[in-house]
């Protein structure tokens, strides 16, 4: 039976790129470590935000996507995206919302307090405090190493199948259930970060795609040869799997659970310092090599965006 260590990275559609940036890099204080482009789409920017690193587990990816209209969040979706602070850096993450004027509340379960808010777009996040993880060394405004996103904690997914989505879970990604509590049950890979998975338990009808909603979850894979044998394994579960996609900086083939959320498996090398120097990554338009020839023509076409300190 194989097993992911978990959440490799999720990607979202948010509106304009600036205030995307401004909520990610600003607020939240994360680093933003690649300006690239949607291999699909190269009109729109692919934004990456995660730790100092960008490591596996820390990465949150969006599709900015200016005057779009707005998603519906609902079954065959991540309905939240939980994200792990070092212990005791709740009482600063409640200062830091109020002074950026985000609505949060505070809430509980599995015995876990949690700090819920929604980002510029209307995409559902959450904070919670865990020992595990490594620190980030990142320094943003205000947020220091010793307060700064570690990376993801997990998710709470939202299905039209919940007993399907739980099955996938368990017998195809390798995910142990660790407890239920009220509408959830919840369920942990063996890494230590991205680790912890809430299925609710009521089917609900579909989301509509759109600003403010998850596209997918992506999982991890050790590196090429491992997401080969996933990808015969995925099919000879019974699941239709997409061939290897190269995303430049991993590797990605794609499934749809049976409730109906896609599933991504990506391969954590080669990681984001392969085409510029870890020092400087995210500061410029990095395009693979089959748009390198329409890159004065991207420029003019893509929204100007900069990291600047919201905490001035």
């Amino acid at each position: 039976m194989k097993k992911t260590a978990g959440i490799h990275h999720i990607t979202a559609i948010v509106g304009h790129p600036q205030e995307n940036v401004d909520f990610y890099a600003g607020v939240l204080g994360l680093r933003m470590v690649k300006k690239t482009i949607n291999f699909d789409d190269p009109g729109t920017y692919h934004l990456y935000f995660g730790n100092n690193g960008g490591k596996p587990g820390t990465i949150i990816t969006f599709f900015p996507w200016a005057g779009a209209f707005q998603g519906k969040i609902g079954g065959g979706q991540v309905g939240v995206t939980t994200y792990v602070i070092p212990v005791g850096s709740i009482p600063f993450w409640k200062n830091r919302l109020e002074k950026h004027n985000i609505e949060f509340r505070k809430s509980e379960r599995f015995g876990e307090t949690y700090l819920e808010f929604a980002d510029t777009h209307g995409l559902q996040l959450e904070l919670v405090e865990r020992e595990d993880g490594e620190q980030n060394n990142w320094t943003s405004g205000d947020v220091t190493p010793e307060t700064a996103i570690k990376g993801f904690g997990g998710a709470i997914l939202l299905s039209t199948n919940p007993e399907k989505t739980q099955k996938t879970l368990q017998e195809v990604m390798g995910l142990e259930k660790v407890g239920e509590e009220d509408d959830l049950v919840r369920f942990q890979s063996y890494g230590e970060i991205g680790n912890i998975i809430d299925v609710k338990q009521t089917p609900l009808g579909r989301g509509e795609m759109g600003v403010g909603t998850v596209h997918h979850i992506a999982w991890r894979a050790k590196d090429d040869d491992d997401q080969l044998d996933w990808q015969q394994y995925v099919g000879n579960k019974g699941y239709g799997v997409t061939p290897v996609q190269d995303r430049n900086y991993f590797n990605a083939i794609y499934f749809r659970e049976h409730g109906e959320i896609l599933f991504e498996i990506a391969t954590d090398p080669p990681g984001f310092a392969h085409d510029e120097p870890y020092e400087t990554m995210g500061q410029e338009l990095k395009l693979p090599s089959q748009y390198e020839q329409y890159r004065e023509q991207l420029n003019q076409r893509l929204i100007p965006i900069k990291v600047k300190n919201t905490d001035k």
